[in-house]
């Protein structure tokens, strides 16, 4: 059983919802961080929830992905979509670890920031649009597992043996926290929820293609992440928020070309 204090822990650092951390150490932040894709199946859930309203009220697939698409904004106050734009002006800046984490805390957003930004939110829309032409269903399982991937992502990013970029926030509270073995036993979880979902849609078939976008997810952050710590020296909370949106944008993508 998962402790009360990791619960708050991650929907308290990983959403808006009004729910107070009481803890801020390394226990929680374990318990936490291994139950993250549970704040995402909520944010999941509460994108699907609207998306599916407007389809109801008469709007077409093109807006119900725009509004699915803002909800995981909304409830994350735009924290992982403004760490995905300070993490690309630091990788695009092509400055020493030291000064490129030095550009990622500024408050404004560089070029490759917006860039990256408008390019990310383009393609989920645009495989929302897709997936909800389909049908609802399609949609809303969609908008589910891109945000279950998008933490899980988290929390095999906070793993044993991932160092912090920096000794204070986000990134060093819950680097290293998570064992190996039980991030990946949460990885199997995850994974298999998600295909017990796609079977619903098209037996079979579906259960392997929800699985391939997991993985794709996972994938994608993995190689990001890989990439943050060699140019950076480890994670920031910056960097998980775009480990979040990559995961997210590889998942839609690959139940698309699926």
């Amino acid at each position: 059983m998962i402790p009360q204090d990791g619960i708050r822990f991650v929907f308290g650092t990983l959403t808006a919802l009004p729910v107070r951390v009481t803890r801020w150490d390394r226990e929680a932040a374990r318990a936490g961080m291994l139950c993250a894709p549970l704040a995402g199946l909520v944010v999941g859930l509460f994108a699907a929830a609207l998306g599916g309203v407007l389809l109801l009220l008469g709007s077409g697939p093109l807006l119900a992905a725009v509004a699915t698409a803002a909800v995981p904004a909304a409830l994350t106050r735009g924290l992982h979509l403004d760490g995905l734009a300070d993490t690309a002006d630091g990788l695009g800046s092509g400055k020493p670890a030291e000064d490129a984490l030095r550009i990622m805390k500024q408050s404004d957003i560089g070029p490759f920031g917006v860039i990256t930004l408008l390019f990310v939110l383009l393609a989920q829309v645009a495989a929302l649009t897709e997936l909800y032409g389909q049908g609802w269903a399609q949609g809303a399982v969609g908008a589910a597992v891109s945000g279950v991937t998008a933490r899980l992502a988290l929390t095999l990013a906070s793993r044993t043996g991932v160092p912090a970029a920096r000794p204070e926030g986000l990134g060093a509270a819950v680097a290293g926290v998570v064992p190996v073995r039980a991030g990946l036993a949460v990885a199997a979880l995850v994974t298999g929820v998600c295909s017990a979902a796609g079977a619903l849609l098209g037996g079979y078939g579906g259960v392997l293609h929800q699985a391939l976008a997991v993985l794709a997810g996972l994938g994608a952050a993995q190689l990001l992440l890989r990439h943050c710590v060699r140019r950076f020296g480890g994670v920031t909370g910056d960097v998980f928020g775009a480990l979040a949106e990559a995961a997210a944008t590889a998942s839609l993508i690959a139940l698309v070309l699926g």
